[in-house]
């Protein structure tokens, strides 16, 4: 069995701290017997360890993630693209509280109906988001505010 890999990732606090890097933990994924036969094998993030509130028990269920290939206006993708992973079943049903962090980020752009909600988590990847994930630094923390100030969270 394949080891469990970690890769760097930025976590945006919902309670407003500064942004930080934390560890991403991956665990192979089973595709079934025709998996072995691939050359980059999927690997199951599991941000939810850095969420606060999430539903325990429901694994990938419990998030989404939104993938980030350009920032507007840009006439290229990045060459390693982003995703943003934010948490939507908390234990007890009620909506995660408003993320201080982007909030204050937005500024006067921020929008209620479509705030970004609980602890968010970022990393990046090269070619496909679970087969090539690499380790993103606070040197993206520039982007990432750049896409936080004019981007809301996706609809649920």
């Amino acid at each position: 069995m394949e080891a469990v890999l970690y890769f760097d990732a930025i976590l945006f606090p919902s309670d407003g701290r500064t942004p930080t890097l934390v560890s991403l933990m991956t665990t192979p994924m089973s595709l079934g017997h025709h998996s072995s036969y691939t050359n980059n094998p999927s690997r199951m993030p599991h941000p939810e360890v850095h969420m606060d509130y999430i539903a325990e028990n429901f694994g990938p269920r419990a998030w989404k993630y939104q993938l980030v290939e350009a920032l507007d206006g840009m006439n290229r993708k990045f060459a390693n693209p982003y995703i943003i992973f934010y948490p939507v079943v908390s234990r007890d049903g009620m909506p995660f509280p408003i993320n201080k962090t982007l909030r204050d980020i937005q500024g006067r752009a921020f929008l209620e109906e479509l705030a970004w909600r609980g602890n968010i988590v970022v990393t990046k990847y090269r070619d496909n988001p679970f087969s090539s994930m690499v380790d993103a630094s606070m040197a993206d923390f520039p982007i990432l505010k750049n896409y936080f100030m004019t981007h809301g969270c996706p609809g649920l």
